[in-house]
């Protein structure tokens, strides 16, 4: 019987982009860091590859976490374009904030991408973001 979700993974090509983007930027905190070489045989069964090696590294919030690989094998290509937000599979993810509006600010001046500014949605505020590889991330404060 499920209990409660754990973590959510994303592949990127860049690992220090992507731990600084969620680590530094966002505020996530590193717990683990990690790698597997060629020919690990339990890895590969767990992820349904043939032959994979990878980098992983486990952030944590305050009620969840987040895992991200840079895989060096198999060898990967980079999809063309954005994956908008209905194809089917996972739109995005949603981080609870407080002071929505000046880490809007502040992740704006970093460069990051929005879609919008935050806007009030009834008793939220919210607002859609890419991350660095262009993965959706929703930050939204409940008021």
């Amino acid at each position: 019987m499920s209990q409660a979700f754990h973590h959510f993974a994303i592949s990127t090509p860049n690992m220090e982009r992507a731990v600084a983007f969620y680590r530094d930027l966002l505020g996530l905190e590193e717990i683990s860091r990690t790698s597997w070489p060629a020919g690990s045989l339990q890895i590969n069964q767990v992820l349904g590859l043939e032959d994979s090696a990878a980098t992983q590294v486990m952030l944590q919030g305050r009620n969840i976490c987040l895992e991200l690989f840079q895989f060096s094998l198999p060898e990967t290509q980079p999809e063309e374009g954005e994956r908008p937000v209905n194809r089917h599979g996972i739109t995005h993810f949603c981080l609870d904030v407080k002071g929505i509006d000046e880490l809007y600010e502040r992740l704006l001046q970093a460069g990051v991408r929005f879609h919008a500014p935050p806007q009030h949605l009834g008793t939220v505020k919210a607002t859609y973001a890419r991350d660095p590889d262009g993965n959706v991330f929703e930050l939204q404060e409940i008021l």
